[in-house]
């Protein structure tokens, strides 16, 4: 692996904080094996970014174990846990809070503001798209800024937070397309496909009988919120920075240096936060296997599901087959 000079290199005390890192996510990892049959790498990318500080969506047809996987993730961390079930007749305050008309006891009322769901740790958005872009939308300021504001005052969200989403393909009947702003407030954009033909025999064995699993915590929110101080310390070479540049840059079709297909099929590229999420995804990654310092194996391993919700492409690649996955994927050979 190619070092450059002036990358810097880590503490004995980071060292060893990363050796235990990679112990704990091993030991996360066998605990959801329990409950969740195959889908390793969806685990790796909401363990990543878990510790990323990043929010995720989860996107695939019912039936694929989308919202059990992270209520699972949720019992084995322990933090507050609230989900949020999605409908056409969701509003904004059913999710952020509301005031309420509340009696003092001295004869006099009050309002007093009553929290909403998403006032916890990890809030599962089951169903995400199910509901308009209205009630989407007041997700944003929690995603971003880890607040709420009802009414003109502003309440914090306590951390850490995350907002893991589940979303069921566009094309189905009942859907909202999710505003393009909110999209790209998820770190990761992580299609679930459907396990294979070893691992559904395994489903059919062990998840029929009448036996329950108890999940045990792995991780408090202490040790989280420590870690994902700790991965933010892992040193970046020089030419990754560069990579991951090139890269996202290579996505927009109104640059000159941007390939001349990319120019013809896609309509919109990502823009810089793609590149954050990209660096702070390959220090999460290179942290949790152990690694001291980011690797080009690190960007690749991520770089479709930070992009492929950042691209959008027109007509004519819909007529050749050509989808933000794909433009992302033949990118990520040529560059």
């Amino acid at each position: 692996m190619r070092m450059d000079s002036n990358t810097p290199s880590l503490p004995t005390d980071d060292v060893v904080a990363i050796e235990r890192l990679g112990a704990l996510y091993k030991e996360l990892t066998q605990e959801l094996s329990k409950v969740i049959i195959g889908q390793q790498q969806v685990i790796e990318l909401l363990s990543i970014a878990l510790f990323a500080k990043g929010h995720a969506l989860l996107m695939g047809v019912p039936g694929l174990a989308k919202t059990l996987l992270i209520s699972s993730v949720a019992k084995t961390l322990d933090l507050s846990f609230n989900r949020i079930q999605f409908t056409p007749d969701l509003m904004p305050a059913d999710i952020t809070g509301t005031d309420i008309i509340q009696d003092d006891g001295a004869g006099k009322r009050r309002f007093e503001f009553i929290k909403g769901p998403v006032f916890a740790n990890i809030v599962l958005a089951d169903e995400i798209n199910r509901a308009p872009a209205k009630t989407q939308s007041a997700m944003l300021e929690a995603m971003q800024e880890h607040k709420v504001t009802v009414m003109g005052r502003t309440f914090a969200l306590q951390p850490p937070f995350f907002v893991l989403a589940t979303q069921n393909p566009i094309e189905q009947e009942g859907t909202y397309p999710l505003p393009e702003a909110q999209l790209d407030r998820f770190m990761f954009l992580i299609e679930v496909d459907y396990p294979t033909e070893d691992e559904e025999l395994r489903i059919a064995r062990e998840t029929t009988g009448g036996k329950g699993t108890e999940l045990k915590h792995i991780l408090s929110a202490e040790e989280i919120m420590y870690y994902q101080d700790l991965v933010r310390r892992v040193p970046v070479p020089e030419h990754i920075y560069e990579y991951a540049v090139k890269l996202v840059r290579a996505t927009r079709p109104s640059l000159e240096t941007s390939p001349d297909w990319v120019k013809q099929y896609v309509a919109w590229g990502a823009g810089p936060r793609a590149i954050q999420f990209l660096i702070l995804g390959a220090k999460t990654r290179a942290a949790l296997h152990g690694s001291y310092i980011v690797r080009k194996e690190d960007i690749d391993a991520i770089v479709e599901p930070v992009l492929m919700h950042r691209v959008v492409t027109n007509f004519a690649a819909e007529s050749q087959g050509l989808n933000p996955r794909k433009v992302v994927a033949r990118l990520a050979t040529e560059i």
